[in-house]
């Protein structure tokens, strides 16, 4: 009998982790349809308060601590400017620790715009995303990119930028 109830417990446990792991896989794919989307209410609803945000492997910047807000609002001074983005998320590898989860996936954007050198821009890496819980949500609080390589038009995120400002 005591051995049927563990048995139990342990079918419960790993249903509802697996819950958990759907849940917050799906957290961080909605965050890049809405940046395609460019639906930045609701990429903002999906930030914590403050956010780690960290491409230094891309760019040399070091990470930064910022609102949801000054992240989109960095965001649309590029992103727009782009006739169309593509973020391809995968082998999603995700770990629940209590209201803290942790999701390693590969990651793949694809920027388009029109341009006689290429209309191509793509940046391809992976990301450490970092969730915690708030009730029964969660937020994303920490988002790193491991760059791996990127390849097309390289002018193509300088033009777009001057896209949004026109």
């Amino acid at each position: 009998m005591r051995t049927l109830a563990i048995a139990l417990f342990s079918i419960i446990s790993l249903s509802i982790n697996a819950q958990h792991m759907e849940n917050i896989n799906q957290v961080v794919s909605e965050l890049f349809v809405a940046t395609d989307e460019r639906d930045w209410d609701k990429v903002e609803a999906i930030f914590a308060d403050e956010v780690e945000l960290d491409y230094s492997s891309m760019n040399g910047n070091p990470a930064v601590v910022l609102s949801p807000k000054q992240i989109t609002d960095a965001w649309k001074t590029l992103l727009p400017g782009f006739t169309t983005t593509h973020h391809q998320l995968g082998n999603f590898i995700t770990t629940v620790n209590g209201s803290k989860a942790d999701v390693y996936c590969y990651g793949t954007a694809t920027h388009y715009l029109e341009h006689e050198e290429g209309n191509i821009w793509t940046v391809v890496g992976s990301y450490n995303i970092e969730l915690i819980k708030d009730g029964n949500t969660w937020h994303i609080s920490k988002m790193k990119l491991n760059y791996k390589y990127q390849d097309g038009n390289t002018k193509l995120p300088g033009v777009a930028m001057e896209n949004v400002k026109k």
